[in-house]
C-alpha cells in the first residue's frame, strides 16, 4: 500500500475524530467559539449539542412493574392483548408530560408483566392511579352544526376565566364537552374482537370488527341513523379513527377502511381490542430513584470509567511503548465514536450500560494486545517492520474475530431475552465490541503503517 494512501486514510480518521470528539462533548469547542467570536467579532457557530439519554438509575424517576390478569383471554390472543394495553398505557403516561417514558412487555413463565419507567417522576402516585385503570373504548356520533357552534361559543366565552368565574356563567358545563362528537351507548364492552384483513378489491389492509349480540343491535341502529356521516372511535378520550358509514350494518360485523398500512392497521386493531378486553393490571413493584442519588451514581460511574481508561492507557504505553501510544490514540477515537453513536441512535445510558462500555474498552485493548504480540513474534523471527506489521494483523485477526463474535452472540441472547437493564448492558457491550474491532483493525493498523520505511521503524526498542 502506498504511503500517500496511508496518509490520506489517517487524515480522514483524524477528521472523523475531530467531529465525533466534539459531538460527544461539545463544551470545549463551544467555549472556544464564544471566545473567538467576542475577541475577533467572528460568527463561528456552536457545535451541535445533543444530550445523552439517561436511564432512571442515572437521572432519577420511577420504575413500576405491573402484572396483567389474562384469565379471560385465550392463549392465542394474549400477546396481542398485551400489545394493545401497552399502547394505551404509553398514551396515558404521555399525558402526564413525562419525558420519553418507557413501557415494555415482559413475559416470564407464561405470565405477562408490564414495565413502566417514568424518568424524572419521583412522586408517581397519580401516575399509578391513572395507569391502573382499564382502557375505555367508546363510539361517538357526529353532532349537528348547531350543537357544535353552541359548544365552541361557550368555550370562547370561558376563555381567560378563573374556575370560580366560569361556574357563574349559565351552562358552563357545555365547554367541557367534545364540540364535534357526542357519546352513544356503544362502548368497548360490546366489542367481541378486532383483527386486520385485506380488502378484496385492493391489496390495502382493513380493520374487521365484530360485536356481540347486544352490541350488534346498538351498532345497527347507530349506523342506520348516521349513513354518510362519520362514527368516531375513542379510547381513553383520545380519537383513534372516524370512519364514514356507507350503509346500515346488520349482523354486528363491519370493516373500517382508510389509508392504512400494515403497521397502522395492526396498531388500531390492538387498541380496539385493548379497549374491549377486560385486562386488569396489578402493581406488584414500585421503585423510585431520587435525582440526587441518580446524579451521584452518574458521577461515580464517570470517575470509574475515566480511572479505568487512564490505567489501560498507562499499561499499554509501559508494556508496548510506541504501539501502546498509538493504540491509546485509537482508543480515544473509539470512545468518542461510541459515545457519538449512543447519542445518534439514541441509546438510554444506565449503570449497566456504562459497565458494558467499560467492559468493551477492555476487549478493545485485548485486540490490540493480540496484534502487538503477533508483531513482536514476527520481528523476533528476523522479519522487517513492514512484513511483521502485515503478518501480525493477519495472524491476530482469527483470534480477534472469534472471541468478539462469540461475545456478540451472548449480547444478542441477553438483548432478546433480558429485561430493560440487561438489554441496556447487552446493547452497550455489543456496540462497544463492534467499535473496538473497528478501532483495532483499521485505526490502530493505519497508525502503525504510517511508520513503515521511517527511521523510527528501525528502532526495535520502540516496538517492544
Amino acid at each position: 500500500m502506498s504511503k500517500q494512501r496511508v496518509y490520506t486514510i489517517i487524515f480522514f480518521i483524524l477528521v472523523l475524530a475531530f467531529f465525533v470528539g466534539n459531538f460527544s462533548y461539545p463544551n470545549y469547542f463551544n467555549k472556544s467559539a464564544d471566545f473567538l467570536n467576542v475577541k475577533f467579532n467572528w460568527q463561528i457557530p456552536h457545535f451541535w449539542n445533543v444530550p445523552f439519554k439517561l436511564g432512571l438509575d442515572l437521572r432519577g424517576g420511577s420504575h413500576l412493574l405491573y402484572e396483567a390478569d389474562l384469565s379471560q383471554v385465550s392463549k392465542s390472543e394474549q400477546r396481542q392483548a398485551m400489545e394493545g394495553l401497552r399502547d394505551v398505557i404509553e398514551r396515558r403516561v404521555n399525558l402526564f408530560g413525562v419525558s420519553e417514558p418507557v413501557v415494555q412487555i415482559q413475559e416470564t413463565g407464561g405470565n405477562y408483566r408490564l414495565i413502566v419507567e417514568l424518568a424524572g417522576v419521583i412522586d408517581s402516585a397519580e401516575a399509578v392511579k391513572q395507569i391502573g385503570q382499564t382502557p375505555f373504548l367508546e363510539f361517538r356520533e357526529q353532532r349537528t352544526q348547531e350543537e357544535t357552534q353552541k359548544i365552541i361559543d361557550k368555550m370562547k366565552e370561558l376563555e381567560g376565566k378563573t374556575p370560580e368565574e366560569a361556574q357563574s356563567i349559565p351552562d358552563w358545563q357545555l365547554a367541557l364537552q367534545d364540540p364535534y362528537f357526542q357519546q352513544t351507548s356503544l362502548t368497548g364492552r360490546y366489542l367481541k374482537r378486532s383483527e386486520v384483513g385485506l380488502d378484496q378489491n385492493t391489496p390495502k389492509p382493513i380493520i374487521l370488527i365484530e360485536f356481540d349480540e347486544e352490541g350488534s343491535k346498538i351498532f345497527e341502529e347507530l349506523t342506520a341513523k348516521n349513513i354518510g356521516e362519520p362514527i368516531a372511535i375513542y379510547i381513553d378520550g383520545i380519537l383513534l379513527s372516524a370512519p364514514v358509514v356507507q350503509d346500515k350494518i346488520s349482523g354486528g360485523k363491519a370493516q373500517i377502511t382508510g389509508d392504512f398500512n400494515i403497521k397502522s392497521a395492526q396498531e388500531l386493531s390492538r387498541n380496539l381490542n385493548a379497549g374491549a378486553l377486560p385486562l386488569p393490571i396489578q402493581l406488584i413493584s414500585q421503585q423510585s430513584v431520587g435525582p440526587i442519588l441518580g446524579k451521584a451514581s452518574l458521577e461515580k460511574s464517570l470517575k470509574a470509567g475515566i480511572a479505568g481508561f487512564v490505567l489501560v492507557i498507562l499499561f499499554m504505553i509501559i508494556f508496548y511503548r510506541l504501539p501502546g501510544v498509538l493504540a491509546s490514540l485509537a482508543l480515544l477515537i473509539y470512545v468518542a465514536l461510541l459515545l457519538s453513536l449512543f447519542k445518534l441512535i439514541p441509546v438510554t445510558l444506565t449503570l449497566a450500560g456504562i459497565a458494558g462500555i467499560i467492559l468493551s474498552l477492555g476487549m478493545a485493548v485485548d485486540a490490540n494486545i493480540l496484534i502487538f504480540a503477533r508483531m513482536k513474534e514476527e520481528m523476533l523471527s528476523g522479519k522487517n517492520f513492514s512484513i511483521a506489521t502485515t503478518e501480525g494483523f493477519h495472524r491476530a485477526w482469527p483470534s480477534i474475530r472469534d472471541s468478539n463474535f462469540t461475545t456478540l452472540i451472548i449480547c444478542i441472547i441477553l438483548f432478546g431475552f433480558g429485561t430493560s437493564f440487561v438489554k441496556g448492558f447487552a446493547l452497550a457491550l455489543g456496540l462497544g465490541i463492534l467499535m473496538s474491532m473497528l478501532s483495532a483493525i483499521i485505526i490502530t493498523r493505519y497508525f502503525i503503517k504510517s511508520f513503515e520505511n521511517t527511521r523510527l521503524s528501525a528502532i526495535k526498542q520502540l516496538w517492544g
